[in-house]
């Protein structure tokens, strides 16, 4: 199979999944084309206002793809080889993925805009909504220790050529140029009369000054930091990157979130059209072709040591490019105050999760073309070097003969990984924030900033901690807490399902389709979580020193299996009451108000 036939049969199918299973849903869950929305019976030009859902779901896709799409596709294809995650990708976005993000927004706009956790709390308990609650959080707060760190090794990093040997440290000088720009973007569209289309061509090019900027005024900490190593480096970089979290959680969403999110939006269709027509190009030219291979066994083989079943860990690896618990947290929180109609849903939802899919496929492609023995380095490096080498094959023709465009095309690609992050980070800071001052009642402005604090605690600690894994090896942080990230948002994207499963049995709806997902995210990711205890349970029988990160890592992960198995009990309860015709206690004495049913 050529890229050109692997990205035609991906797109062909998920376009195909569409138009066949998103008109089935659409038809099933009796959307209607009317103003029946809380956009409209709520609208209050804050945050319950319509949007077009050519407007929306470029906003709703660029909150829920970030890094999740890159990193863990192209860990999964080194581990298992490209076949399995591949597969997984399509069958997960198509079936699990897709159904859970459309299901998650449909029940929140059936329900006034309510987030999916208070929509347990009306159809479960209100001790599974508590749990729900803590649930969510930890996925958040597991989501900024993974993606800091990853983040943070993206501004340390050298090319993966010669001459790009200053590409992390140029990429820090772009990203906080970047940054900056959104801070003014902001300022101004606010206070002045500049309109959103002109200022987009204002700051677009700005940002592309901003790229070419970076390799002239390199942001190096390590020459700030004399024998500093690179690990050191990397740490004082995630200890800013969380003061940037702070900031970004607290400021208005007009001064940052807003516009950032608006520039950093270009980026992903950018990369993913210049992905796409330069993987053709160099295809038919013959300067790509697959060399990765299709299957590494049922067992692959951690680069940092240890053996990874592919069942389950093809699942958890994967994470993001084929079903998300975090797209349900977009979907019920900002989305559904925005939907239009609730035929939209379709479109922004279902569709929004299929894009993720391909855009997941692209990434895949990028380890595709290298040998196993070119697959080095991390995940978001093997990213950018396909991508540049991508947009190489469409601007080398109108480069001047003995200039290689690679460098400066490898830092934007890098750039543009480190914006998708940024996506993530400061949205999860901020979403963290609410659920802890849900959770604990608090409403004041000083204990929201307590509250952010809080959120941040455990991955300023976590950033602090020696990086080895239970082999004693040295390894990124972000790879320590892979697994028990993607466990964690697997596992929130069950209980979303479970959760909506129990709102569709009281409906008497087709609650068939999302049990049965439920339950099979449910058993990998318990599955999952249980094999991970098994080498700290061997290194505490060996005797061996143990580390403060492994005690934490432990603890975690008894924490998530623990909830998980809890809030699968309280469903079992609902289950019963309902199967003997009584409500909720909750709905009976707090009923949800039903916008269309």
């Amino acid at each position: 199979m050529g890229l050109i036939l692997f990205l035609g049969i991906s797109f062909a199918l998920l376009a195909g999944a569409y138009f066949i299973v998103g008109r089935y849903l659409a038809q099933l869950f009796g959307l209607r084309n009317e103003p029946c929305t809380p956009a409209h019976l709520k609208r209050d030009g804050l945050d319950y206002e319509p949007a077009r859902a050519s407007y929306l779901l470029p906003q709703h896709f660029s909150a829920i793809a970030a890094a999740g799409p890159i990193v863990g596709p192209i860990l999964a294809a080194m581990y298992f080889g490209w076949g399995p995650a591949w597969i997984w990708i399509i069958v997960g976005s198509i079936f699990i993925g897709g159904i859970h993000d459309f299901t998650a927004l449909v029940a929140s706009v059936r329900h006034g805009g309510r987030s999916v956790a208070e929509i347990v709390r009306a159809y479960m308990t209100p001790r599974a909504h508590k749990l729900f609650l803590i649930f969510i959080w930890c996925a958040l707060v597991y989501v900024i220790v993974a993606f800091t760190d990853v983040t943070a090794g993206t501004f340390v990093q050298a090319g993966s050529r010669e001459g790009a040997e200053a590409a992390g440290p140029a990429v820090a000088t772009s990203s906080t140029l970047y940054l900056m720009l959104a801070f003014v973007m902001g300022i101004a569209l606010r206070f002045t009369s500049l309109g959103p289309v002109r200022a987009k061509l204002i700051f677009l090019p700005l940002v592309a000054v901003a790229i070419i900027v970076g390799p002239w005024l390199p942001l190096d900490l390590g020459k700030l930091m004399p024998g500093a190593g690179q690990q050191e480096v990397q740490q004082v970089w995630g200890y800013i990157l969380l003061g940037y979290c702070f900031v970004a959680a607290m400021v208005p969403v007009w001064l940052l979130l807003q516009p950032r999110g608006e520039l950093g939006g270009y980026f992903l269709y950018i990369v993913m059209i210049v992905g796409v027509l330069g993987a053709i190009v160099g295809a038919l030219t013959g300067s790509f072709s697959i060399q990765a291979p299709v299957f590494n066994g049922w067992n692959g083989k951690d680069p940092f040591g240890g053996a990874l079943p592919l069942m389950p860990i093809l699942f958890i690896t994967v994470a993001c490019g084929a079903c998300s618990g975090f797209h349900s947290i977009v979907a019920s929180g900002t989305t559904s105050k925005q939907l239009d109609r609730e035929l939209d849903a379709r479109p922004v939802a279902y569709g929004g999760m299929l894009l993720e899919g391909f855009f997941a496929c692209l990434s895949l492609t990028t380890l595709m073309i290298l040998s196993p023995a070119q697959q080095k380095g991390s995940a978001d490096a093997v990213y950018a070097n396909g991508i540049a080498s991508y947009a190489a094959q469409l601007i080398r023709p109108f480069v001047p003969a003995g200039r290689d465009p690679f460098d400066i095309l490898y830092q934007f690609a890098l750039l543009c990984f480190a914006t998708f992050v940024f996506d993530t980070l400061d949205a999860c800071t901020r979403l963290a924030r609410y659920v802890l001052m849900e959770l604990s009642g608090w409403t004041t402005r000083r204990q929201a900033v307590v509250a952010t604090l809080l959120c941040l605690i455990l991955p300023a600690i976590a950033i602090a901690l020696p990086r080895i894994n239970v082999e004693g090896k040295s390894l990124p942080l972000w790879k320590v807490f892979w697994n028990i990230f993607g466990s964690s948002n697997q596992l929130l994207a069950a209980l979303t399902l479970l959760g909506v499963t129990v709102w569709l049995a009281r409906k008497r709806m087709a609650y068939w389709l999302t049990l049965i997902p439920a339950v099979f995210m449910m058993l990998v990711t318990l599955w999952s979580l249980v094999l991970m205890l098994d080498p700290y349970v061997a290194l505490w029988r060996s005797g061996k020193p143990i580390q403060l990160i492994h005690h934490l890592q432990f603890i975690i992960i008894l924490t998530l299996i623990g909830l998980a198995v809890w809030l699968v009990i309280e469903a079992f309860i609902t289950w019963s009451q309902l199967s003997r015709g009584e409500p909720p206690e909750e709905v009976a004495t707090d009923e949800v108000p039903q916008i269309a049913s």
